[in-house]
C-alpha cells in the first residue's frame, strides 16, 4: 500500500493504482513497473495531502526539488521544519533556540513562492532580531530576494514598504501598529511570520487585536515560540486565535475553563492535563530542542549582536575618543588597562558607575529584549551572567517586568542563601534564571537544571568563563547545551573570540584596548 515511485525530473509520483485515487486524479497516466501498475499523480501539496490521506507516504515536494540556497545544508530537524510549513497555511514551530527555524521559514517560503503558491512576506519579530537575526539571515540562507527593515519613523517605514523591488519585509510586534491600514492594504503580501508568538499571549492589548485582524487575511500564517505558555496554560488562546481560531473556543472564559480550575474568586491553577490540552490545540506544529540535531555538539556558542541606543552609542565613541588620547598620552598603561576596559564595556552592557558610585542607565532596550528573548526560547532554566555587579539590578528589573522567577546571586549573597538558591534551582520548579556574577558561580557547582546560558556581557577573565560554563556542562547532564553571547562592540566580539580559543584575555589586554579605542 505504501509503496510509491518518483520522477523527479516530471514532477511526479506514482503510487498502485486504485479507484479511490483515480477517482480523484482523472486523466493522471498509468505505467506498469515489474507488473504493477502506478498511477502518476503530479507532486504537488495537494497530491502530497490526498495520498497521505489515503495510507501512502509520500514525500514532501520541497524535499524532493528544492535546491536549498545559500550554499548550506539544512539539518534533519530544519528539513522536517519545512515539510510542515510547505504543506500547511497555519502551522506553529515550536522549536527550541538554536535550532535554525530562522532558515527553515525563510527556506519554506522561499521554496513556496517559486511554485507560485505565496506572495510576498513579512515578518513580525523582536526588535533586537530584525537586523543582527532576520536580515543577517535572508542576506545568508536566500541572497536573492530583497529584503527591508520597516523600521524608523513612520514615512520611512511607508517609503521601504513601497520599494517594489523587496520581497521580504521585516518589522518589530509594536512597529507594526504604525502602518497597520498600509500593510493591510498590500493584497501582495499574503504570508505572515510571527516570530516569538508567545508576546501575543495577553488577549487585552492593542497588539493582539490588531495582529488578530490582520492575520486572518493571510494565505499562510506561522507562529514561531519556544516557549508558548511561559505564565499559563490560557497564554495558548490568544496564540491559537491568531493563528487557528478554529482550534480554540472563541471567548477566552471559555478556554480558561478547558485548562483551569477556579480555586478561589480570583485564583485559578491549571488542570492535570492542561499542557496537553494546550499542545492539541496548538496544531499542526513542529517542536524540537538541541537534542534532536544529531549534526551539532554537546555545546553550542552562539553570538547574538545586539545594537545600542543613540545615547549609549555616542556614550561608547566619546569615551573610546578620551580614552585612546590617555593612551597616546601613556596615561592608561599595561598596569591599569583593565579598568578602562571596563569602563568601555559598562557602556556597552548599558549601566555605569559614576565618579560617586552611582549608576547610570543608558538605553539598552536591544540587549535586555535580547535577553528576554533567549530566556523565552526554551522550557528549561536559565543561567544569565553579567561581568559587573551593577547590572544585576537591571537584568532583575527586566525579568520582574516579564515575570520571570529568578534569583540574583552577587557578592553580597550570603552563603547560606547561595545555598538555598541553587538547590531550589538543581532540585525544585523554584527559579527559571539564575542572574549572577560569574565568579559567584564558577567552581565545584552542578546547575544541569539549566542547559542554556546567556552571558549579556564578556567576562576578562578565561578560568571565570570556562568555569561559569562548566556549571551546565557535567554529570548529571541529559541534553545539550547552549551558551549565548550578547555583543554589541567589536571589543565585545574580539574579547568572546579570545575566551573561546582559550587565550589569556589578560595578557593581550593593551593591545585589545588600543584598538578598541582607535
Amino acid at each position: 500500500m505504501n509503496q510509491i515511485v518518483l520522477s523527479t525530473k516530471r514532477r511526479l509520483i506514482g503510487v498502485p493504482s486504485d479507484a479511490a485515487l483515480k477517482a480523484l486524479s482523472p486523466g493522471a497516466p498509468e505505467i506498469d513497473i515489474n507488473g504493477v501498475i502506478f498511477l502518476m499523480m503530479p507532486h504537488d501539496e495537494t497530491a502530497t495531502h490526498c495520498l497521505r490521506y489515503h495510507g501512502h507516504e509520500a514525500p514532501a515536494p520541497i524535499l524532493s526539488y528544492y535546491e536549498w540556497p545559500g550554499g548550506q545544508t539544512p539539518f534533519e530537524v530544519q528539513k522536517k521544519t519545512c515539510e510542515l510549513l510547505t504543506l500547511n497555511p497555519r502551522a506553529y514551530v515550536l522549536n527550541s533556540m538554536g535550532t535554525g527555524k530562522t532558515k527553515s521559514a525563510l527556506w519554506a517560503w522561499d521554496y513556496l513562492r517559486k511554485q507560485g503558491l505565496a506572495g510576498k512576506l513579512l515578518v513580525v519579530a523582536p526588535l533586537s532580531t530584525l537586523l543582527f537575526t532576520w536580515a543577517r539571515e535572508v542576506f545568508a540562507t536566500i541572497p536573492h530576494r530583497k529584503h527591508a527593515i520597516l523600521h524608523g519613523d513612520k514615512a520611512k517605514r511607508l517609503e521601504r514598504l513601497a520599494d517594489p523591488e523587496v520581497e521580504v519585509f521585516i518589522i518589530n510586534h509594536d512597529g507594526i501598529g504604525v502602518i497597520i491600514d498600509e500593510l493591510s492594504a498590500r493584497t501582495d503580501i499574503d504570508c505572515l511570520v510571527l516570530d516569538e508568538l508567545a508576546v501575543y499571549r495577553n488577549p487585552g492589548t492593542t497588539r493582539f487585536k490588531q495582529m488578530r485582524r490582520y492575520a486572518a487575511k493571510m494565505k499562510w500564517a506561522w507562529g514561531m515560540t519556544g516557549a508558548p505558555i511561559p505564565n499559563s496554560p490560557t497564554d495558548a488562546w490568544a496564540q491559537c486565535s491568531i493563528i487557528t481560531p478554529g482550534r480554540v473556543p472563541k471567548f477566552f472564559g471559555r478556554f480558561r475553563d478547558e485548562v483551569m480550575i477556579k480555586v478561589a474568586q480570583f485564583k485559578y491553577v491549571p488542570k492535570a492535563d492542561a499542557v496537553d490540552k494546550v499542545y492539541s490545540v496548538m496544531r499542526p506544529a513542529v517542536r524540537f530542542t538541541l537534542d534532536d540535531i544529531k549534526e551539532l555538539p554537546e555545546v553550542v556558542f552562539r553570538t547574538m549582536d545586539v545594537g545600542m541606543g543613540p545615547v549609549q552609542t555616542k556614550a561608547y565613541k566619546d569615551l573610546a575618543n578620551d580614552l585612546y588620547a590617555m593612551v597616546q598620552n601613556k596615561v592608561i598603561t599595561a598596569a591599569n588597562v583593565g579598568v578602562a576596559m571596563n569602563k568601555l564595556l559598562q557602556v556597552a552592557l548599558g549601566w555605569v558607575y559614576t565618579s560617586t558610585r552611582g549608576i547610570v542607565l543608558l538605553d539598552n532596550n536591544e540587549r535586555i529584549e535580547a535577553l528576554i528573548d533567549a530566556i523565552n526560547s526554551t522550557d528549561r532554566k536559565v543561567l544569565v551572567f553579567s561581568p559587573f555587579k551593577h547590572c544585576l539590578d537591571g537584568i532583575g528589573k527586566a525579568l520582574d517586568k516579564e515575570q520571570i522567577e529568578y534569583a540574583t546571586v552577587s557578592g553580597d549573597t550570603p552563603a547560606g542563601a547561595r545555598a538555598d538558591i541553587f538547590n531550589a534551582f538543581q532540585n525544585s520548579s523554584e527559579y527559571r534564571v539564575i542572574n549572577a556574577h560569574p565568579k559567584c558561580l564558577a567552581h565545584g557547582l552542578t546547575l544541569t537544571e539549566a542547559n542554556t546560558i546567556v552571558w549579556f556581557g564578556p567576562t576578562l577573565s578565561l578560568e571565570t568563563f570556562d568555569q561559569a560554563n562548566a556549571r551546565i556542562h557535567r554529570v548529571g547532564q541529559t541534553q545539550k547545551q547552549q551558551v549565548i553571547l550578547l555583543q554589541g562592540t567589536e571589543v565585545e566580539s574580539r574579547i568572546y573570540a579570545m575566551l573561546r580559543n582559550k587565550h589569556l584575555v589578560q595578557e593581550k589586554l593593551l593591545g585589545l584596548f588600543e584598538e578598541a579605542t582607535r
